[in-house]
């Protein structure tokens, strides 16, 4: 069986892809009224924009692997990002060809794979799972045509062994650091690319380890014609020995370009002779001064240097290749590689088996509602049954601390939507599915976990405290506090798309929570707010759902009934007069609910457009 990919292919062959850069230059830009740019990146005004790519020609081939190289800093990253289209364009001078055509970003995404040095991965889903989510997000296959090539991907990586392992990382242990870069580089090849761009591979790896990868990437080349392109800071001889070609950069200049033997040549026509046990581009990188910089050859006086390749047969090949390349079908390559229905369902799914593999989220959770809900309700133990000013003051202390619980139990979701944000940047700069589908699928996901928290809360607690005794009651109560906790799932999964890390989102949620229990009219009432801070009363959380509880125990006809304070025998005070006092109606028990759903759906646009911005700036 044929399984389907998204690199194209012409006459029922795979095209071949060159990648080339002519005088091409990179340089961090100061705008006039980016102040913080000019401050970090170019000091004063009258000096130089700092140049990090200068004058760079370099070209890399099919068939071949071709290593860029350099001391830290020479711009090895940056170049690697401008040949996957990860960097605007309009930042970079000079051109950058695919099969002598100008380089479209969103195009060459579909049919290439870019694997970057920090490996973004589920640390709970298993190797097997991993693959399978990003095969079933990428080919237009169904299930089983996807399980037929994460099997036969799995056995290129010598990832067999471990299919069924978590991933791990951090406190959990998982597979090793070698399996774990195979596996982020299998993610990028699921779709079976032509061309693969890669983040130093080696990195945090022994040599064993950096050797195996290396070596799969070379099978790669040799057996499938891939154009693999990756950067690399001192490997070992062995390694070395599976490169085709040297892109060594110092400064953002090319110091060499061209085969290792060609190195070590202009090494001893420099004078150098090189100790036997030092291996040659180390020597290089050391003494890179001695080279000679070579910003006005281009790859092709390079490469007549190595008489590796025929001009004339490579000229030709080049022309058909360009003619495959500009023939290649648009709607192949543009388009997702499935509806938003089918990736909210593929995304729905792996968030489900995230969220019940997460102890921290799921069974910390549920044992916390379950706990709070008791704890509360013998602290509280029937006071729902006893009137009086004292009695009426203790009921609303408890809606308020009730809800003080609520709004604040869901921050703890915080490192896990930061870590979800990164696996999103990724996969969506990939082209694997839509920002909409993730934030559709995240939401519909905690939807019915947070009921079920929701319920675990309630149910106790409504009973032990003894509030409004109708089942109607119950159900209603029950709506609020799921109400109230996906509206707070609703502000943290916004503020974890806008902030840089933990600290800083929990601090600014920390605050703004702070800030909604100030302002919701329990500590100071409206009426003392001063009118320049009244736009936090109507923007409180906290508001809302404390009016909608408040109406729910003492509205209704049972309230017309229901005397809260007696003297001399007489009723003084019945709950609807209560609510009055309040400046409360029995209408606003079903208008709070639909502001309530009007901040849910409010923060969760405002994640999309963050997180849209986000990845598109991501995108280049």
């Amino acid at each position: 069986m044929e399984l389907p990919v998204t690199g194209p292919v012409s006459d029922g062959r795979r095209i071949p892809y060159t990648l080339e850069t002519k005088n091409l230059c990179y340089k961090l830009l100061c705008g006039r009224f980016d102040d913080l740019a000019w401050k970090c990146c170019c000091g004063p005004p009258k000096r130089a924009p700092k140049f990090i790519l200068r004058n760079v020609n370099c070209e890399a081939r099919p068939g071949e692997i071709t290593a860029i190289a350099g001391p830290s800093g020479a711009g090895k990253t940056t170049l690697l990002e401008i040949l996957a289209g990860k960097i605007v364009p309009r930042r970079v001078s000079g051109q950058v060809l695919v099969n002598d055509w100008p380089m479209d970003a969103k195009r060459f995404r579909r049919i290439s794979g870019y694997v970057t040095q920090d490996d973004a991965l589920f640390p709970l889903l298993t190797v097997e799972e991993t693959l399978m989510y990003s095969a079933l997000l990428r080919l237009r296959c169904g299930r089983k045509e996807a399980a037929i090539r994460v099997k036969e991907l799995m056995k290129e990586l010598s990832l067999d062994h471990v299919a069924s392992s978590r991933i791990g990382g951090g406190s959990n242990r998982g597979i090793s650091g070698g399996e774990r870069r195979r596996v982020s580089i299998g993610v990028d090849l699921v779709h079976d690319p032509a061309v693969i761009l890669i983040d130093e591979p080696t990195s945090g790896l022994d040599s064993a380890s950096a050797l195996h990868v290396v070596s799969l990437l070379r099978s790669m080349v040799v057996n499938q014609g891939k154009t693999i392109v990756l950067t690399i800071h001192q490997p070992g001889f062995r390694i070395l020995e599976l490169f085709d070609h040297i892109v060594l950069l110092s400064e953002g200049f090319v110091m060499h370009h061209g085969s290792l033997n060609l190195l070590e040549e202009r090494l001893r026509l420099a004078g150098h002779g090189i100790p036997p046990h030092v291996n040659v581009l180390e020597f290089a990188i050391d003494d890179i001064e001695s080279l000679v910089v070579q910003t006005s050859e281009t790859p092709s006086d390079q490469s007549s240097l190595e008489e590796e390749h025929s001009d004339e047969n490579r000229k030709e090949d080049q022309k058909v290749r360009k003619r495959e390349y500009s023939n290649d079908g648009e709607a192949k390559l543009l388009f997702f590689g499935n509806s938003r229905f089918e990736e909210v369902l593929i995304l729905g799914q792996r968030f489900c088996k995230n969220i019940f593999r997460t102890k921290q989220l799921f069974g910390t959770r549920v044992i916390q509602a379950l706990l709070a809900g008791f704890v509360l309700g013998t602290i509280f133990l029937n006071v729902g049954n006893k009137e009086g000013q004292v009695a009426l003051q203790t009921r609303t202390g408890f809606f308020a601390f009730s809800l003080t619980f609520l709004l604040s139990s869901t921050t703890e979701g915080l490192p896990i939507f930061l870590q979800e944000r990164g696996i999103l940047m990724n996969e969506t700069s990939r082209g694997a599915y839509r920002v909409s589908s993730y934030v559709i699928a995240n939401t519909l996901v905690f939807l019915p976990f947070l009921l079920m928290v929701g319920l675990l809360y309630s149910t106790p607690v409504y009973w032990l405290v003894g509030l409004r005794k109708d089942i109607n009651g119950f159900l209603y109560f029950s709506l609020v506090v799921w109400m109230v906790l996906l509206m707070s799932d609703s502000l943290v999964a916004c503020f974890s798309a806008l902030v840089p890390n933990f600290i800083m989102g929990n601090s600014m949620i920390a605050g703004i929570m702070g800030s909604f229990f100030l302002f919701s009219g329990y500590f100071i009432s409206k009426e003392n707010i001063p009118r320049y801070w009244i736009f936090m009363h109507y923007l409180s959380l906290f508001k809302y759902p404390f009016e909608c509880l408040m109406i729910n125990e003492y509205g209704g006809e049972q309230g017309r009934a229901r005397c809260l304070t007696f003297e001399e025998g007489q009723c003084q005070l019945n709950a609807n007069g209560f609510l009055r006092q309040q400046g409360l109606l029995e209408p606003q028990k079903w208008r709070n609910l639909a502001v309530m759903l009007s901040f849910i759906i409010g923060y969760r646009v405002l994640c999309f457009f963050i997180l849209w911005w986000r990845c598109s700036k991501n995108r280049g």
